[in-house]
């Protein structure tokens, strides 16, 4: 009996461990309850294969204190030589009827939007994230974003 619970105890870990066999980096860092307009998130990368290519996203924790349609984020990534490359990214986090959109099923709910893809890496990078969800019709942006509670990055090969 005992080898056989031992058994069903390996044969979970390996697949379990064996689902994410895409996964070469993935972290996330909290914001707390409310993420900070000058708050930036920082990703220092891990030096990965040159001679393979790679998918990027951002994931996302949220729960229902987020009360926008859409999120704003200025993504930056820094390469080794000092060039940083930024870009003003639009996603839909609500259905039309205000549902929080992502997976899960309590009221946090994570979402893994995309960002690049077939990204090849030489030496050592830097991902750096800042919300900029601004109200209609304002012009500054919203001091404390409430609703978002982690903010990763998730690096995936491409087989």
């Amino acid at each position: 009996m005992r080898l056989k619970n031992s058994f069903f105890i390996l044969l979970t870990v390996i697949t379990f461990s064996s689902c994410d066999k895409k996964r070469v980096f993935d972290e996330y860092k909290t914001v707390g309850s409310a993420w900070h307009k000058d708050s930036i998130i920082t990703f220092d990368l891990p030096i990965l294969d040159s001679t393979k290519r790679y998918n990027l996203f951002i994931n996302l924790r949220d729960n229902n204190n987020y009360q926008y349609n859409n999120l704003f984020l200025i993504v930056s990534i820094e390469k080794p030589n000092g060039y940083t490359k930024v870009d003003t990214l639009e996603y839909q986090m609500a259905s039309p009827d205000g549902t929080i959109l992502g997976e899960g099923f309590t009221d946090i709910k994570e979402s893994k939007l995309f960002y690049k893809e077939k990204v090849r890496f030489r030496g050592k990078y830097k991902v750096s994230i800042k919300q900029a969800v601004r109200e209609t019709g304002k012009v500054p942006g919203v001091e404390l974003l409430e609703g978002i509670t982690d903010v990763g990055l998730r690096i995936e090969k491409i087989e």
